[in-house]
Order: structure tokens, then sequence, then C-alpha cells
């Protein structure tokens, strides 16, 4: 009998430590559905933003990353700086404002998941190439972003050497760190591989299958990029991203870059984006089903030293930014997208659970509705961009702003309208379409 109590409770002291194994993988796991990522197994509606390690000082870097979760950020995502970390073959630097791991740390702390956009080509208005090391030009046969044996050996060698470094920190969701998403292995590479032809393609899905075989436990992503090859997921950059679909059902909406200004050169016009227009936006995704929002950027920040891309980029990457290049809340845009997350998290439960039915108010005006066991969100749009829109939506009347979007987490009660905003220094909230920049580059 005693060897048969103790041959259980050795049978029992396994099945715990399987089952505490099995929970710990649990806990870190990060997947997604055509609805969401998931985290947890609980699928979630992401805010982002884009603070970019090396634009700002250490210093800086946890009262950044705390205006970020007070704004209602779930995530912080920045680029890595290939030429800034690797200045010369093989020798690396990731102190002062390269401090790539103590940055990761810092949003760790402060409660935040991060999104690493790995690049390594990242734009992002860098100097050479947006963010290639000189010496990269000088390697034998060498021929950038296409399918070239050189090239993919030096960027892949970089690639193992930020994921090594993550690993051994211990960074990952899957091993329990703050990051939930990767960028790899290129950047708004879908137009390059149409110049490129069969070796652009041959390329980016040799990109793709050696990101995922780096196996670091969280989904990879690819912005605009049409045909990402299964698992990772291909997003979205632009300023309205609403008729964006992901281009497979199973892969869920993202929108890797939603602009929030626009860079400065020299000479040239300091552009700016009215809060109104970057909220409407964002309301109009989400109610289309869109659950992964970037802004780009949430911190522009400074260009130091040479750092600058272009011949003519500015110094200040200040971007019209919810934080300023010094790191102070602009207002009414850093408060009124404070708002509109905090509505949007009240709809949450019923946006992940269920797709919305579209029904038309008028000409320009239409509901999308989200009823689901676990409550009702909706949202009322006036697309019209010169009048208000007087509305019937279940029985109650609505008064909706031009351009605008109100959101009701309760299908009844209207919290936030994006063209309504509550600042005493604006006299004026509501606005026509943005029309700025028609014909502008890509960031």
């Amino acid at each position: 009998m005693a060897r048969q109590w103790a041959a259980a409770t050795l049978l029992c002291l396994a099945v715990l430590a399987a089952a505490s194994v099995l929970a710990a993988a649990v806990e870190g796991a990060v997947t997604y559905d055509r609805k969401a990522v998931l985290i947890n197994g609980q699928r979630r509606i992401l805010f982002s933003g884009s603070i970019h390690y090396p634009r700002s000082t250490p210093e800086m870097w946890e009262g950044l990353i705390q205006k970020a979760k007070d704004g209602g950020l779930d995530v912080i995502q920045t680029y890595v700086f290939w030429n800034g970390h690797e200045p010369t073959p093989g020798n690396y630097n990731f102190e002062g404002r390269y401090d790539l791991v103590k940055f990761i740390k810092t949003a760790q702390k402060a409660g935040l998941f991060v999104h690493l956009r790995i690049g390594p080509y990242i734009c992002g208005e860098w100097n050479f190439g947006c963010v290639f090391p000189v010496w990269l030009k000088y390697v034998p046969g060498i021929s950038f972003r296409t399918d070239n044996e050189p090239f993919k050996a030096a960027m892949q060698g970089f690639t193992e050497k930020i994921v090594g470094m993550m690993k051994s920190e211990e960074l990952f969701a899957s091993q329990g760190g703050p990051i939930i998403l990767s960028q790899q292995i290129e950047n708004e590479y879908g137009p390059e591989e149409k110049e490129f032809g069969a070796a652009g393609k041959s390329y980016s899905d040799w990109a793709a299958k050696m990101a995922v075989g780096l196996d670091t436990g969280v989904p990879w992503v690819m912005c605009k990029q049409e045909d990402a090859p299964d698992p990772v997921i291909n997003a979205c950059n632009g300023f309205y991203c609403d008729a964006f679909t992901p281009n497979t059902p199973s892969k869920p909406t993202m929108w890797t870059e939603a602009w929030t200004g626009w860079f400065t050169e020299f000479g040239g016009t300091i552009r700016k984006r009215p809060a109104e227009d970057l909220s409407f936006a964002v309301a109009r995704f989400v109610q289309k089903g869109g659950s992964f929002i970037n802004y780009y950027m949430y911190h522009g920040g400074t260009n130091f030293g040479r750092t600058a891309g272009g011949p003519f980029i500015t110094t200040s990457y200040d971007y019209d930014a919810p934080l300023d290049e010094y790191g102070l809340a602009r207002e009414p845009k850093y408060g009124h997208l404070k708002e509109l997350h905090r509505a949007i998290k009240l709809c949450e439960p019923a946006l992940v659970s269920v797709d919305p039915t579209v029904t038309s108010l008028g000409s320009m005006q239409e509901a999308h509705v989200y009823r689901s066991p676990s409550g009702c969100a909706a949202f009322l749009a006036n697309y019209n961009s010169n009048s208000h829109a007087k509305v019937v939506f279940d029985n109650e009347h609505y008064s909706l702003p031009p351009w605008s979007i109100s959101i009701l987490p309760d299908c009844k009660t209207v919290v936030y309208n994006t063209a309504t905003v509550w600042c005493s220094d604006i006299s004026n909230a509501n606005v026509v379409r943005w029309g700025l920049f028609n014909d502008v580059g890509e960031v």
C-alpha cells in the first residue's frame, strides 16, 4: 500500500509539474485570429505608439513611456537602427541612446507591450538608405534589398544578433517578456518587390521564412506587403486605412503606421494633422473591424548628429506627434486621442466577439453595430464633410457633426465624438476632411 501511495504521489506531482509548465507556456502565449491579436488567449484591441529610442535620450525614456501609458496606449513600437548598432562589421554598440534592451525593459517596467520592428531596412527618414551601415556598401558583389546572397547574409546576421539578444534577456512574450510582435524582414517592400520582379518576390519569401525560423514565439508582421506569406501578417500604413483588408481571412486587421503628421524638410512647410481627423481615421478603422493601431509617430523626437535622412530632412523629427519633440503633451491631440482610446476600450468586449451589422442612416451616414452576449457597441458615422446630420438609431435621435464618428459603448449613450474636442482653447471643434499631401511620399 505504501508503495502504491508513493507511486500515486509521484504521478500527482508529475501531473502538477506538467500543468505548471503548460500554464507558464500559456501565460506568455501570443497568437492571432481573424479578429485580433490574442494575448494569453484573450483577444485585444491594442493601441500602440512609435517612440524611437535613438531619437531621444535615456533620461527621457521613462517619462515618454509613462505619458504614452497615461494616454491610453498598450504597446510601444520602435524600429531597430542597424547603422547605429553595428558601425563597423562585427563591432556592436548598445550604449547610451542605443541601449535597446534598457529601452524595452523601461516599457516592460511601465506595464506596456512592445512591437519590435527589426527591419533591417526601416525607412524612417534615417541616414544612409534608411539605416544600412555605410560599410555594407563595400561588401563585394552586394546589391541591396533583393535576392542577393551577400546582402541576405549580412541582414540575416544582424537579425539573428538582435533576436539572440532579445532571447538572452528573455524579452519575448513567449519567455514572459513584453515583446508581443516583431516586424521582419522588410518595411514597405511591396512596391519595391514589383520593381525587382521575380528576384523581389524570391527575396521577400526568403525573408519571411527566415524570420519565422528564428522561433521567437510571437507573430511576425510585414507592412505594405500584400503577398506576405502565412503565417506573417500583412498590415497597412497611411493616413487612412479603413479600406484595408488582410490578404487571408485568418489574419487580423492591423494598422502599423497611422501617420499623426509628417516630417519636416529644411525650407519646407511644417505640416500638421488635426486631432479631429486623426481620431476620425482611427475610429473608422476600428468600426470596420480593425484591432491594432500604431501611431507613427507618438513621439518623434530629434535626429541627433548626422542621422537625418534625405538631404533635406531637419534635425527635428517632431512629426506633429501627440508628444512633441521635447516630450511634452501636444494638446488637443494628446488628450483627444486619450479619450478616444478610453471610449473604444469600453466597446472592446463586443468588438472582439462578433462582426458588425452595418445599417444606413442617410445618404452619407451609417451605423456599425456590434451586438454580442457580452454587450452592444455602436459607431454612428457622418461622412459628409460640410454638414451636420440628424439621424435616428434604435428609435433615438442623434446629431452628428460633419466628418465625425460618435461612439456608443452601450448602443445608446454617446461617450465620444471624433469632431468634438473638449478643450478650452479650441473655438471650433468641427473640421472638414483633412486633405493634406495628395502627392506625399511614403514613410
